[in-house]
């Protein structure tokens, strides 16, 4: 492992210092803190009865270590594995900001092909590498980075800030976000800024485009899997008949594939277009300046490439297709599945219709499996979103701003209602191999990239800020590059004030 540093035991960040430099990165101690994360294996299973509970007490007890401040001074409530803190403003009676991240993460099964096993949480001199290095435990621990510094500076926010961090994200959050949101809901909240994951800083993706790319996604497409299932009464394959299982299941996957739901270009991509016009060739900002008359051409044009056809149409994706148990018998069951991205303005129950009147075959089962989500709301950018973006400009300047939505499911979806403007964005830039890290081999981060996040939350944190901030409890943070302190304290204190009621929940576990 040439270049690896030696692992040091983390210090906490009560020193309040951001250990962090723009050009430079995070310092050892700050990316030791993340690596540590890294090196709890907080996996997330769709069956909740398999997820082990180990590593995610692991890391609860290293948060816990590692922000002392932030479980001194702020109010948690545990929902399970998720953690709900609760950041008293100056005016507790409005809410600024919800801010989500969330700790679980997915499998590694192909161990063997990355460079550092993938819970081994490695820190050489440019990446912290580790499965929830980009997706999400940067974002966790970058936000407790923040918050803790703020803290040690006095900083106290004039509204009221939740830190929202589930454990099921992965497996679409119903025993975390789900459960998180209802309690906000019960009480009252509703935030100025909901912030999470979902878009980032693009270099070099964004076609025709001279500079990289903000996408700070408004909203998200819907998301559905539709089995279709044919059972028939099988035989010797000496005489097969017309069609066997297996085939009208492959003709009625064909059909779905070849006839997609129609291309259509909503109005946040027509935004999106529209706020990069300026970064694009003449002949595209002149195209897109008739987008009023030429948005046929432009969704056909967006719809060349798979990574902007998804921007505008409903997707669709078999992934699963299965039948027979041998090469001289036919099958008496064959089914195929199919995952459907829903753009706003389709809804789970369309693509039902949509799938029953393509594939025309009454002989052909067709079914939701599994969980599905409409598309959320897409509000327009107000005054949250333009800050976001003011930050983002400072945290990584010469870049272009721009909407979208996210194209996958996140947490925010399950807080919809609860905000007036949602963000999902952080300002981490990726070129084309960065992305494909996500979910897959080699994910990593850099440590620019990572002091970029933590710079962002702070400097968010200081915008929601009183004006009138209390006394100083720690010296003021500096952006230095250095050794955090290691702290003369003992033990963090015990996260929780007593069990927080939730009128949800059942026995946390």
């Amino acid at each position: 492992m040439s270049g690896q540093h030696p692992r040091t035991p983390p210090t906490s960040a009560a020193g309040g210092g951001l250990g962090t430099n723009l050009l430079d990165g995070v310092d050892d101690a700050t990316a030791e803190r993340l690596a540590a994360a890294l090196r709890c294996a907080t996996v997330s299973r769709e069956d909740s009865a398999a997820t082990d509970g180990a590593p995610f007490t692991l890391l609860a007890q290293h948060l816990e270590r590692s922000f002392p401040r932030v479980h001194a001074e702020l109010e948690l409530e545990l929902f399970g594995h998720s953690r709900l803190y609760t950041w008293r403003g100056a005016d507790p009676s409005r809410t600024a900001a919800i801010l989500l991240a969330h700790q679980d993460v997915v499998p590694a099964d192909d161990q063997p092909h990355w460079t550092h096993p993938p819970f081994a949480g490695v820190v050489d001199e440019q990446f912290i590498w580790g499965r929830g290095a980009i997706d999400d435990k940067s974002r966790v621990l970058a936000i407790l980075e923040a918050v803790e510094s703020a803290l040690a500076a006095g900083v106290r926010p004039a509204h009221t800030v939740y830190l929202a961090f589930g454990h099921d994200e992965e497996v679409f959050g119903d025993d975390g976000a789900v459960r998180m949101a209802q309690a906000l809901r019960e009480r009252g909240v509703r935030a100025d800024l909901l912030l999470d994951e979902g878009g980032v800083i693009t270099e070099g993706v964004a076609d025709g485009v001279d500079r990289p790319v903000a996408s700070i996604m408004v909203g998200e497409k819907g998301y559905a899997t539709v089995r279709l299932s044919v059972t028939d009464i099988g035989g010797h394959s000496s005489m097969p008949g017309k069609q066997t299982a297996v085939g009208r299941i492959a003709r009625a996957v064909g059909r779905l594939q070849d006839r997609p739901m129609p291309l259509r270009l909503t109005p946040v991509i027509s935004d999106m277009l529209s706020r990069l016009r300026a970064a694009m060739p003449p002949a595209r900002r002149k195209l897109l300046g008739m987008a009023g008359v030429a948005g046929p051409v432009i969704t056909r044009v967006l719809a060349a490439r798979p990574q902007t056809e998804a921007m505008v149409r409903t997707t669709t994706a078999p992934t699963v297709i299965r039948g027979g148990v041998k090469a001289n018998v036919l099958p008496q069951h064959a089914e195929a599945l199919i995952n459907f991205r829903i753009l706003p303005g389709d809804s789970v129950h369309g693509v039902l219709d949509h799938c029953r009147r393509v594939v025309g075959d009454d002989g052909v089962r067709i079914e939701l499996v599994g969980m599905s989500s409409e598309p959320s709301r897409v509000a327009a950018p107000g005054p949250a979103f333009d800050r976001i973006a003011h930050l983002a400009t400072e945290v990584v300047p010469g870049i272009a701003v721009t909407t979208g939505l996210v194209p996958g499911a996140t947490d925010s979806r399950h807080y919809d209602d609860l905000a007036a403007t949602r963000c999902n964005f952080a300002p981490v830039v990726f070129d084309r191999s960065d992305l494909e890290r996500i979910h897959g081999t080699d994910e990593r981060i850099s440590r620019v990239n990572y002091a970029r996040l933590i710079a962002f939350n702070r400097r968010l944190i200081d915008q929601l800020a009183d004006p009138a901030p209390s006394p100083a409890q720690g010296p003021t943070p500096s952006p230095t590059r250095g050794p955090a302190p290691s702290p003369s304290r003992g033990p963090a204190p015990s996260p929780t004030r007593g069990p927080a009621p939730s009128p949800t929940r059942g026995t946390d576990t």
